[in-house]
């Protein structure tokens, strides 16, 4: 392993963004397998952002050039993507991965190359661990946990919660972990049960859940997932109200009309949408046809923060891994998923909305604002 960094190390400091006639950034996003609906968004996304900042002039007078690369939701391949990123093209910069497990595979080799990274849209508490080079534009699970822990104990007066989580992957059992903390904390009684990934039968699960009486049911896993067990646990005569997280985010797009009266956490909403949002999903929609979901928002965010960052240490003559880190760390502003800036721990402050599943006359799912929840 010190063999792998020392040679990223080397091949991270070989191009010096002052003489190069690009700045070279990378993305990685799992643009097939199980969740390419997501890496592409998000591919658009952090696309749409270095167009506009290329469109206006680029930074110090140079364009910036980005490399996409496919991990297909594979660890091994999220390994892969960074060292072709970074050996080869020699990028000062990555944004992603996208999902915990994957960002988690490449944060010890990102510190060790001193290469900044920025995950959009990894919420997992141990991303950030690996050292200063490495951030979330993203709020962790634990807060995330905690919004959806007080939302069901205070505005849905539940005093038992049932969790069915993927024990497999770090992003659903970061999330059971937090969501049973902070329940327990206010008094609420908890049943988990668990599954791996890629399971479809979840009926046994389901029968032990049953027996429970759960006043609501947390499921904190992806979209495709919950499709799948939202379906089972109505089919079981289920009828306590269904909680997710952000992992939820296009699950309306599978029309599980059994998710109608759901709740889950989410970084933004169209609906409480302020002027930088709005901005954002008007151009997002006219760049590429679709609107943008939640994780595109923070793909993009994740983006404007990183080619602020380089602008700013580009402007204070401090172009270099180090001065775009600092720069990254120093950041404060108004973006597309809120207010965002960085504690000493290089995880955002920001806060956390509430959305529920709805039904239109059309027929199909939607979300609708239901409140928001700050750090």
């Amino acid at each position: 392993m010190k063999k792998i960094l020392a040679v990223l190390a080397v091949a991270a400091l070989a191009l010096s963004p002052l003489t190069a006639e690009t700045i070279k950034i990378g993305t990685i996003q799992p643009l097939t397998g199980a969740i390419a609906v997501y890496g592409k968004n998000v591919s658009q996304a952090v696309t749409l952002a270095v167009e506009e900042v290329n469109a206006a002039g680029g930074i110090g007078g140079k364009k910036v050039e980005l490399i996409t690369e496919d991990d297909s939701f594979k660890p091994d391949n999220t390994v892969a993507a960074f060292k072709k990123l970074v050996t080869k093209d020699k990028v000062v910069a990555v944004v992603g991965a996208l999902t915990s497990n994957c960002t988690l595979a490449i944060t010890n080799l990102a510190q060790g190359a001193k290469v900044p990274l920025v995950t959009p849209t990894s919420t997992n508490d141990k991303v950030t661990s690996a050292g200063d080079y490495i951030f979330q534009a993203c709020y962790k699970d634990s807060f995330q946990g905690k919004v959806v822990a007080s939302f069901a104990a205070t505005n849905l007066k539940a005093k038992t919660a049932a969790v069915l989580f993927d024990k497999s992957n770090d992003y659903s059992f970061g999330l059971k972990s937090a969501f049973e903390t902070a329940f327990t904390a206010t008094g609420g009684k908890i049943a988990a049960e668990s599954y791996n990934t890629g399971d479809k039968d979840f009926n046994a699960q389901i029968a032990k859940i049953k027996s429970a009486k759960p006043d609501v049911i947390f499921l904190p896993d992806y979209y495709n997932a919950i499709s799948l067990i939202a379906k089972q646990i109505r089919a079981a005569g289920i009828t306590a109200p269904l909680l997710g997280a952000d992992g939820w985010d296009d699950a309306v797009g599978t029309n599980t009309t059994e998710l109608v009266g759901a709740f889950y956490s989410n970084h933004f909403s169209p609906d409480a949408a302020t002027p930088v949002a709005k901005a954002f999903l008007t151009a997002y929609k006219a760049r590429w046809g679709n609107d943008s979901d939640a994780l595109a928002a923070l793909g993009y965010d994740a983006t404007k923060i990183l080619l602020n960052a380089i602008a700013a240490a580009d402007k204070a003559g401090k172009l270099n891994s180090a001065g775009i880190r600092d720069a990254i760390a120093a950041s404060k502003g108004d973006y597309v998923t809120g207010s965002i800036s960085f504690d000493a721990s290089r995880n955002t402050v920001k806060s956390a909305v509430i959305l529920e599943v709805g039904q239109g006359a059309d027929g199909k799912l939607a979300t609708k604002y239901k409140t928001t929840v700050n750090p």
